[in-house]
Formats: C-alpha cells, structure tokens, sequence
C-alpha cells in the first residue's frame, strides 16, 4: 500500500514524456513553407526615338493689312468676308472721280510743258532764246511728267488690292465710309493659311540636356526624321500630316527660361487656324539602347525616388534604385539602375522583399514589347482546334 503513489506518478511520468516526443516529431515534420511565386520581365535593350511634347499655338504663315494709299469715299466692296483672295485681287474701289481728273489735268500741263520745252529748243539754236530759258523749259516738261506719273499712281490706288493670296476677314469699312491713306485701322485683314506656322516653348534646361546627350554619344541623331514635327489638337486627335523644324530662337527669354521653337505645316484643308492651342512632338534624337521597363516594376520609396525589385541568378530578390526620366505609353525609360538580361518583377510584389527567395514565372500583367512569333506547328494547331 505505501508504493501504490510511487507507481502512480512513474506511470503519469511515462505517459508524458511519450506525448511530448510525439507532438516534437510533429513538429519536426512539418514542411517548410514553398517561396512565393513571382511574375518577371526579362529586360532588352532596344532602339527609341526620344520625342519631346511641348504646347504651342498656330500662326499664321504671312499676314497683311489691308489700307487706303489714298484718301476718299469707299464705293463698292467687292470681295466676301470670310472667303478666298488671290494676290492682286480688287477688294475695294475708292470714287476715283477726283483722281481722275487731277490726272487729266497733270496729263494737259505736260503736254503744254513738252512744246513749249521743243519749240525752245529750236529757238536756242537760233540764239532766239537765252541757253536759261531753254533749261527751265525742259525742267518745267519733267516736273510736269513727275506730277502725271504720281496723279496716275492714285488714281490706280483707287482700286484697293490684296497684297497677298490668303484668307480675308470681315471687312472693318462699309460702302459709303470715308477713307483716307493715313488711318491706323486696317481695312481688312488677309491670312496666308497654307502652309501654317506652330511656335512651340521649350525650357533651356532641356536644351541643354538634350545637347549633352547627343555629344556624349547616349543619343544619337534622327537624321532627316530630326527635323520632323508632329501635332495634337485640342480634342486629343492627330493631325494627319507632318509638320517640318523651321529654327529657333538664338536668345533665352530672361522671364521665362525658355526658347521659342517654330514649326512649318502644310494645311491644304484650313484644319489649323491661326490662335488654335495644340501639343507638338518633336523627335530630338534615338537611343539605340533603351531600356524600358514597364511601369507596375517601378514603385517609389518614401522620398519619391524610384525603385525595382528584380530577382537574381539565384532567385533572390535584390532592390534597385532607378533613375527614370520619363513614360513611354506603359513603360517608364531607365537611365541607370538596371541592366540587359535583368528580370524586373512586376507580379507578386507585395508578397515579396529583398533577400527573400522566389519562384520565378513570366508575368502575366504586362504585354510583351516584341513578342516571338509562334511556331508554325503551334499555328496550324491552333487553327485546327478552331
């Protein structure tokens, strides 16, 4: 009877001791969990041709006002407002009354002045008249053919002419309104609308960076395409025809920092109308080896400097810091951080972060930039299916 609780206790001790090693074999056998599952992006280089979006405002390719060169009344106005002139064109006729009979006047006092200059002359060979009053004769006929030949030019100004082909406005004078050759309001406007000027702004600074990068051989020229201009209008819809770098400006405005860019277009339609805002891309240079990586593997550390994890040759995840100047559609165009042959992760990222192992798999989130063409046995399946 005194050994019963002895027994007792080594029998619970037993029964212990075999539960605790039976729950550390469990333990112990439990698998380690499988590394997460990524998406990546094999980068290539490839060629890019640097464009440049800058806002800009049509111009109008030639422009004149149109003024009386005489004064009077206006008589007739002969064109449409709004329509199409041609150099040389009538657009208004001045009463030319007066004109005319000035230039009859000045057409009699030159006659006049001409006899009387040739019956002098052969009077002074005679010695009739003094070598003196022969000269004055013969000024007096050029004096009076100097006023028949200004009294005839305004009576020609009395038709009122387009100076230039183009577009004419709404006329600012009416038949019967008095004119006169010294006003400061025009009385029409013509417009010159094919081709069509676009000035475009460009920053300095981007002048400059654009200069270094092709003098340090990171960019090179786009040959004749360099001088290629195209346009967005206002509703976000292209303009179908090309557009041609005319020059720039050769100084920096002080107040803006910026350089005024122009632009030559043909405009056969009148699409483009003087003062309308669009967005020009100008094709600065091409980078034969760009890298783009797609924008879901570039995120942003909390000092707003862009970043990429990309899984190594040993599946371990590695951070990168980028240095990314622009978008490109869904890419963004890396400058340094990130080289040929490295697999940006773009699918699974939240699941992830450096030095963690991973199981890699193309992703499925981003569209191939070139992708390989299928097999012709692949093809010819896949049709059969069908």
């Amino acid at each position: 009877m005194q050994f019963k609780p002895a027994v007792t206790v080594l029998v619970t001790a037993v029964a212990l001791a075999t539960l605790l090693s039976g729950c550390n074999k469990k333990q112990e056998a439990a698998p380690a969990p499988p590394p997460p599952q990524v998406g990546v992006v094999t980068l290539q280089t490839q060629a890019y041709t640097l464009t440049t979006e800058l806002p800009g405002r049509t111009t109008a390719y030639r422009i004149a006002e149109v003024r009386p060169q005489v004064n009077g009344i206006i008589l007739k106005r002969l064109f449409t407002e709004g329509g199409d002139v041609k150099a040389g064109e009538q657009l208004y006729q001045i009463d030319p009354a007066l004109y005319e009979a000035t230039a009859n006047s000045a057409k009699a006092t030159l006659q006049s002045a001409k006899s009387l200059a040739d019956r002098y002359k052969q009077l002074v060979n005679e010695q009739a008249v003094s070598r003196q009053e022969y000269d004055t004769a013969q000024a007096s006929a050029l004096e009076a053919q100097a006023a028949l030949q200004t009294a005839q030019i305004n009576l020609r100004y009395t038709k009122v002419l387009a100076p230039i082909s183009g577009r004419i406005g709404r006329s600012a004078v009416t038949e019967g309104a008095l004119v006169n050759n010294a006003q400061t309001n025009a009385m029409a406007v013509i417009q010159q609308l094919d081709p069509i000027y676009v000035d475009v702004v460009q920053s300095s600074t981007d002048m400059l960076k654009l200069r270094h990068e092709l003098e340090g051989g990171q960019l090179q020229k786009a040959g004749e395409n360099a001088a290629k201009v195209k346009l967005t209008l206002e509703d976000n819809s292209p303009y179908p025809l090309e557009g041609k770098l005319e020059f720039s400006e050769v100084s920096v405005d002080q107040t803006t920092g910026s350089v005024t860019l122009r632009a030559k277009f043909p405009n056969p339609a009148h699409t483009l109308l003087p003062g309308m805002f669009v967005h020009a891309q100008l094709q600065s240079g091409v980078n034969k080896a760009a890298i783009l990586v797609p924008q879901q593997g570039v995120t942003r550390d909390l000092k707003g400097t862009p970043t990429s994890l990309i899984v190594n040759k040993d599946n371990k995840v590695e951070l990168r810091t980028l240095v990314a100047s622009r978008t490109v559609g869904n890419d963004w165009l890396v400058e340094s951080g990130l080289n040929p042959g490295d697999r940006v992760i773009t699918e699974g990222l939240q699941y992830v972060k450096p030095g963690a192992e991973v199981k890699v798999s193309e992703a499925t989130n981003v569209k191939a930039a070139n992708p390989a063409p299928a097999p012709a046995t692949e093809k010819a399946a896949s049709s059969k299916g069908e």
